[in-house]
This record gives C-alpha cells, sequence and structure tokens, in this order.
C-alpha cells in the first residue's frame, strides 16, 4: 500500500517517542560525564559510583514492574506521562542535594520515573504500527538512547564549564516538561485520535489485530510468566541489558584512564561510538522489517537479525590489544551499535507475539529482570576495577569486561534459539493453560 496515499501520521507518533528516549537518555547518561567533577566534590570511590550506578538500576528494575502493568491499566498516553513527570523532577533533584546518599536518593526516583518509557514507547508501537513496519519503528525512537548518549557528551562538559554542574542537571532535566505538552496535545490510540485518516487506520490493522487497546483487560502475570513466549523477551533482556549499562556508565571512564581523555571538554571519539549507536538501532529494525516484507516469518526474521548481531559484538574482545584510540574507537563502536540492533529486535518479538493488551506488562517483566541484571554486573565492575587500579593495572579490568560483553549475544541467543523451536500462539498457549 502507498504511504503517501494512506497518511504518515503514525510516524509523528514515532517522533515523540524518539524525543522522550533521548531525553531519558540524557538524563540518565549525565552522571558518567559528571563523574569526574562529582568523585571531588564528593570524594567518591569507584566503589561509591558503582553503588550509585546499582541504586539507580535496583529502582529502574522495579520501576519496570510498576509501569508494565499500570500502563496496561491506564494507556499509553497517561502512563507515559506520569513516567516522565516523575524522572523529570527527580533530574533536577540532582542538583540540590547535599551528600552521596542524597545523590543515590535522586537517582533511586530518576530510576523509578525512566522505566516507564519503554514499556510505554513499545505499546505505543504496538498500537500504531503494523507488524511489517514495528522493529524500523522500534529501531527509530530506541535510536534515542544512541542520541541521547550522543549529546551528552556534547551538552554535559559545555553546561559544566559554563554553568556548573548544578545547573546542568537543572537544564536536562527540565527538556522532559517541554515534550510533555508535544505528547499530550498530539498523541492518542488510532481510535480516538481524529488526525488520523481511514486509509491510514486501516493500514495500522492490516495485521487483522483489533484496536481493543481502550477496552481490554491485561493478561495476569501469573499466566504470562507460564508462556515460553515471555521467557523469550526476559532472557534476551536479563543477559544483555547489563552490557548496554556497561557502555554508558564506563566507556567515559575507560577512555579517561586508557587514553587519557578529558571528560571536561567535548569528547569526539564518544559522540563517535554511541553515533554508530544509532545507525545499528535503525539498521537492526530495518533488517528484520525488510526480510518481513521479502516474505520471512516476523520470529525467523528477528532471530536471523539476532545472530547477525551477535557475531558483531565478537571484535570487543580485541579492544585489550588497541593501543591507539581511534582503533578502540572503532572497535566499541560496532559492539555498541549491534548492542541497539539487538535491542530494537528483542522489543519488537514482544509485539509479534503478544496481544497489545499484554504488551507493556511483557517489556515490564523482561525490563526489570534486565535491570536486576544490570543491578549486579556494576558490583562486579566496580570491584573488578578497584581490584586493578589498587594493583596499578585497570587496563587489566576493562580487558576482562571487554571478554564478558563479547560472548554473552551467542549465549542469549542459544537460549532464544531453544525456547522457540516449538512455539504456539499466545492466545492459544493461553487457553490451554
Amino acid at each position: 500500500m502507498d504511504n503517501t496515499k494512506t497518511g504518515n501520521y503514525r510516524w509523528v507518533i514515532c517522533a515523540l517517542l524518539f524525543f522522550a528516549t533521548t531525553i531519558n537518555y540524557v538524563d540518565r547518561q549525565i552522571l558518567g560525564y559528571l563523574k569526574p567533577t562529582l568523585e571531588v566534590e564528593f570524594n567518591w570511590t569507584e566503589s561509591d559510583y558503582a553503588n550509585i550506578v546499582t541504586v539507580f538500576a535496583g529502582c529502574y528494575a522495579f520501576g519496570y514492574i510498576i509501569f508494565g502493568n499500570f500502563i496496561d491499566k491506564i494507556g499509553s498516553k497517561l502512563g507515559y506521562s506520569v513516567s516522565i513527570i516523575i524522572w523529570s523532577i527527580a533530574a533536577i533533584a540532582h542538583a540540590f542535594v547535599k551528600s552521596t546518599f542524597g545523590f543515590g536518593a535522586a537517582r533511586a526516583v530518576l530510576g523509578l520515573g525512566e522505566a516507564g518509557n519503554f514499556p510505554a514507547a513499545v505499546k505505543s508501537v504496538a498500537e500504531w504500527f503494523p507488524k511489517k513496519e514495528r522493529a524500523l519503528a522500534t529501531g527509530i525512537f530506541n535510536s534515542g538512547t544512541s542520541i541521547g548518549a550522543v549529546a551528552a557528551p556534547i551538552i554535559v562538559p559545555w553546561l559544566l564549564g559554563t554553568y556548573g554542574w548544578q545547573m546542568a542537571f537543572i537544564i536536562t532535566g527540565a527538556f522532559g516538561f517541554v515534550w510533555l505538552i508535544f505528547w499530550w496535545f498530539l498523541y492518542e490510540i488510532p481510535s480516538r485520535q481524529k488526525r488520523l485518516s481511514v486509509a491510514e487506520f486501516e493500514y495500522i490493522h492490516s495485521d487483522n489485530e483489533a484496536d481493543t487497546s481502550a477496552t481490554d483487560k491485561p493478561i495476569k502475570w501469573i499466566s504470562l510468566l507460564k508462556l515460553k513466549q515471555t521467557w523469550v523477551f526476559i532472557i534476551g533482556k536479563f543477559l544483555t541489558d547489563p552490557i548496554w549499562w556497561f557502555f554508558l556508565f564506563w566507556l567515559p571512564s575507560y577512555f579517561a584512564t586508557t587514553f587519557s581523555l578529558d571528560l571536561k571538554k567535548p569528547s569526539i571519539h564518544l559522540v563517535v561510538v554511541y553515533t554508530a549507536t544509532t545507525f545499528g538501532s535503525i539498521g537492526g529494525g530495518y533488517l528484520s522489517s525488510y526480510l518481513i516484507k521479502k516474505g520471512w516469518a516476523p520470529l525467523r526474521a528477528r532471530k536471523i537479525t539476532l545472530l547477525i548481531v551477535a557475531f558483531a559484538v565478537l571484535p570487543i574482545m580485541l579492544a585489550q590489544f588497541a593501543t591507539n584510540v581511534w582503533v578502540a574507537v572503532g572497535i566499541i563502536s560496532v559492539a555498541a551499535a549491534a548492542h541497539q540492533a539487538w535491542s530494537s529486535n528483542i522489543f519488537t518479538i514482544v509485539s509479534d507475539l503478544f496481544p497489545k493488551r499484554a504488551v507493556s506488562s511483557v517489556v515490564g517483566m523482561g525490563g526489570f529482570v534486565g535491570s536486576m541484571g544490570s543491578t549486579l554486573f556494576p558490583l562486579l565492575v566496580g570491584a573488578l576495577l578497584d581490584y586493578y587500579k589498587a594493583a596499578g593495572n585497570i587496563g587489566a579490568g576493562y580487558n576482562i569486561l571487554f571478554i564478558i560483553c563479547g560472548c554473552t549475544y551467542f549465549i542469549a541467543w542459544t537460549c532464544i534459539q531453544l525456547l522457540t523451536k516449538k512455539m504456539t500462539p499466545v492466545e492459544e498457549a493461553l487457553r490451554d493453560l
């Protein structure tokens, strides 16, 4: 069907999701770039910083559980609004704390609020896009994580140098309230959206999925947890989310300690890494969507893309041999981009396998488990780096971490393959419980 005839309002929705995700990651990422300043200000050790990251990750995990069910109950419009209000207030609150404990408290509330972003965004994609476009739409909004990471090394050092670390938190935290105005006036589910043409409405529902978002009740979690389909997403998130968090929170420090990068200045090296992740997110979504348009079954297209991604991460194990900063940038860029391609497809698998009334709940459960993995992993990272730092060889700690990164995606893909060999449709499986 010709998109010029059907209309393109769904891409306006996708743009809103993209900007929300970008803001989400700027607010999350800012701490990594202020770390050298705050270490001096509050006398932090690597383990102190790891504990703060862990508090954020733990609360982010529980936030997924809360918002996953909450958004399926009240809808994506109001649920997303509540989420961004909470996290924006928490982001601004960082500017007013006076202790390490205060930072931990602010990060805790930030984690709770930010957890609503992906359940709401994935549900919105399921509501607004047919299956053949969902991975691309997910890749586009998920690229906001990359753009946020690209913007942070440019914006944060400038704000730090011009206004100080407190104003850096206040200004970036205020972005969410600006977005909220556009969201409230532009978003509604397709059946209630007056700006949507009849042709585009029919195109969105060309998979013969009824638009019952406003009336259907969520499926109970206990029923969802009995399904192999749910565990596909849970395992995929649990194993790979910690790797992305490592890229977000420790890459700046890695480049600073290994290649003497000055984090008080805008970093072109980190901009390159996170720009690559934008191409990975959109490219990964495009690849599986392209395969579906060529006639592949959605699940097969997603799994083949995930396998390609797993191969693309492997070279990060060679980063330990890089003696030139740009060689390291190139190797890490490919791995980070591959993660984002993975993320675009693992999220889309949920909307492929589950009815719309269960999407946020499944994303919430998988996000919770993934974030719990991300809660534990920083403890290992902090202890490992402190140990090798004390021994005068912090680079050895990073080398071990890069080896872990390289192996994880193959382990995750193997688990997904085993779970999906014999899989029945969700509605049929629910009837058999």
